[in-house]
């Protein structure tokens, strides 16, 4: 579980600013404030666990290059020329036994990619770093206690340095995997620590009193975090990033195969794909999805209708009213919203414990429905989701509140509102909390003064100044 989320100078976010992330963390704010931004990095440090270069140009977040990315600063001091972000990652999410990686991106070129990384556990470290060399950049390997801080040699035929020879792009960014390799020695008694030499990169007087190679209680250290971070890399990355805007519902489909993607055009595939080859599995989503769409009022059945053997399919739905099932209609003949929210709600259901970025999945739904979604997204945190969600909407998050209040679905410390205040030139993010009532209790006062002055518009009150 991702507890955790670290940003200094990167994008709108200038000073360092550390929030709590939950099973349910819900992003509200105004317009450009940054939200886009926060759930683009959470999933370029969830691939970074994976062994995969961030690319912060992958849809459905675009940022641009390193320059649209790093903090410009007024005056004489110009664009940060790096930005950090990390998180804490713990076994469970209120586990006490945390492990912290923390990215620095450089440039190069015109592309932001990491120059450092660094994981921690307590007060040992294991960190890579790329450090210019006359030809070409070298990689260096430390390892840190409070007794000091030792450096793998960048010299020698030891077989992990056989990996530094790469040309092009692979020298130019790091590969994950190097240091997940370096763990893996480590945990299996190698490299020999006696390789190991005290690096001039110290940690204070420690590192004046530092043994020439680790000593053994270092070594058992080392092992330790060796193995945390080779459990926490089978962690589930964000699977799952929607955009706003999802894709237009067909009259007819090809059962053409069809990659995942932000807008969702791989879903009908999908569901006419369970259909035909596991009645079981199909049974199984069109009931949770069925479910779904009573409690929003959206439909209250959905077919798949094949149109040949292996060719083109439909998708239908029916609503039912007080006292007769209505008729069999194509997706494209009901409501804009049951199309748009299909593919949020089929890649939550068809997911075991998700873990997923949403933006906005409220889009084109009319409030009950919004609450409804509010609901789900609780029952799904309390099973074991994570779901980062940028919402507008105050029915879902009301929904969500009422349901904590209400002891239906989930805890008060399961959920986490990230409110996005904007300043001067930056962005102050408010982790803002919730009691047993599912109250509010730390508002800042431009979060409350906004609603308050809504709700006395509302009333006709005039508040004295």
């Amino acid at each position: 579980m991702i507890t955790q989320l670290t940003l200094e100078n990167y994008r709108c976010f200038q000073q360092r600013q550390q929030v709590r992330l939950a099973p349910l963390t819900l992003l509200v704010g105004e317009n450009s404030t940054g939200k886009t931004s926060f759930l683009a990095m959470l999933r370029a440090l969830s691939h970074s666990i994976h062994g995969k270069v961030p690319n912060f140009r992958e849809a459905p977040y675009d940022l641009g290059g390193f320059e649209d990315i790093a903090c410009h600063r007024i005056g004489k001091a110009g664009s940060a020329t790096t930005f950090k972000a990390g998180f804490v990652i713990s076994a469970k999410a209120h586990s006490r036994d945390t492990l912290h990686l923390d990215i620095t991106f450089g440039k190069v070129g015109v592309a932001p990619v990491p120059v450092r990384i660094r994981y921690t556990r307590s007060e040992v470290w294991i960190e890579w770093e790329k450090v210019s060399g006359k030809k070409k950049p070298k990689h260096v390997y430390r390892l840190g206690t409070a007794n000091g801080v030792w450096q793998l040699p960048v010299h020698g035929d030891d077989m992990l340095f056989v990996m530094q020879e790469d040309e092009g792009l692979s020298a130019q960014i790091p590969s994950f995997d190097r240091l997940l390799f370096l763990t893996s020695l480590i945990h299996n008694g190698e490299p020999g620590f006696h390789k190991w030499q005290k690096s001039p990169v110290g940690v204070g007087r420690a590192s004046d009193r530092a043994a020439d190679s680790p000593g053994r209680d270092d070594v058992q250290a080392f092992k330790n975090i060796s193995r945390a971070i080779r459990s926490r890399y089978q962690f589930p990355e964000f699977s799952y990033a929607s955009g706003p805007v999802r894709s237009q519902p067909h009259r007819i489909y090809d059962p053409a195969i069809s990659r995942p993607d932000p807008e969702g055009k791989h879903i009908p595939m999908l569901l006419a794909h369970t259909y035909s080859s596991d009645k079981k599995k199909w049974n199984a989503i069109k009931g949770q999805l069925e479910k779904f769409g009573s409690a929003a009022g959206l439909f209250n059945e959905i077919q798949v209708e094949p149109l040949g053997e292996g060719g083109p399919f439909r998708l239908l739905i029916k609503k039912y009213s007080k006292r007769r099932k209505g008729p069999k209609r194509n997706l494209i003949d009901v409501g804009y919203g049951v199309s748009q929210i299909l593919p949020v709600v089929t890649e939550l259901l068809r997911q075991d414990k998700p873990s997923v970025l949403l933006q906005q999945p409220e889009v084109h739904l009319h409030p009950c429905a919004q609450a409804a979604m509010g609901s789900l997204f609780g029952s799904l945190a309390k099973q074991g989701a994570q779901l980062i969600v940028e919402t507008h909407s105050d029915y879902l998050l009301d929904r969500i509140r009422m349901d904590v209040r209400d002891g239906k679905t989930i805890k008060p410390r399961d959920v986490s509102i990230l409110y996005f205040e904007p300043g001067n030139l930056d962005v102050n993010i408010h982790a803002l909390e919730l009691d047993e009532s599912g109250n509010i209790t730390n508002a800042p006062p431009s979060y409350a003064n906004f609603f308050m002055a809504e709700t006395d518009r509302l009333l006709g009150i005039q508040r004295c100044v």
